[in-house]
């Protein structure tokens, strides 16, 4: 019984990771398409990459703070500059993969829109997110020494 109870709290730590890794992941997720679509509304197409690297630095600088402030804060810290580069570099990965998506989709394809570019950017963008997440629990926001606690403050559970 007690091996089921742990895997039951550990799931529910996950799903609930998950959760909130998702949450800061949307506005994330706003932040660069706002600032992506502004820069290719203001350049046109010239600029489809370099405005897709700028608004993913934006974009990223946000969601690290918010990973590291809520939905890893019971992690271990590790400091803030190791896990910043480290967040930036798997970022970097996940960024190179989003951009070959984009790439692909207008110098293999001949696909040159402002549609075309935004569908292949949420294609790469879903790639790179799965990376993020794997890479974020294996090698930035490290298993606590202590257990997580996977209840929700202020809500009563029953046992």
């Amino acid at each position: 019984m007690q091996l089921l109870r742990r895997a039951y709290q550990r799931i529910r730590g996950m799903v609930l990771e998950l959760a909130k890794f998702g949450t800061i992941g949307l506005i994330a997720f706003v932040i660069n398409y706002g600032v992506r679509n502004l820069l290719w509304l203001w350049w046109g197409t010239e600029g489809t990459v370099t405005a897709a690297v700028i608004a993913t630095v934006v974009a990223t600088t946000f969601a690290y703070f918010g990973n590291r402030h809520w939905t890893y804060r019971n992690r271990e810290q590790n400091g803030l500059g190791r896990e910043y580069l480290l967040f930036f570099m798997l970022n970097g990965i996940g960024l190179l993969i989003e951009v070959l998506c984009l790439g692909f989709s207008k110098y293999t394809l001949g696909y040159n829109s402002l549609l075309a570019n935004n569908i292949a950017s949420l294609v790469g963008t879903g790639f790179g997110t799965l990376f993020r997440f794997w890479s974020y629990r294996r090698w930035v926001f490290l298993e606590a020494t202590e257990p997580i606690p996977t209840e929700l403050p202020g809500v009563k559970q029953d046992r």
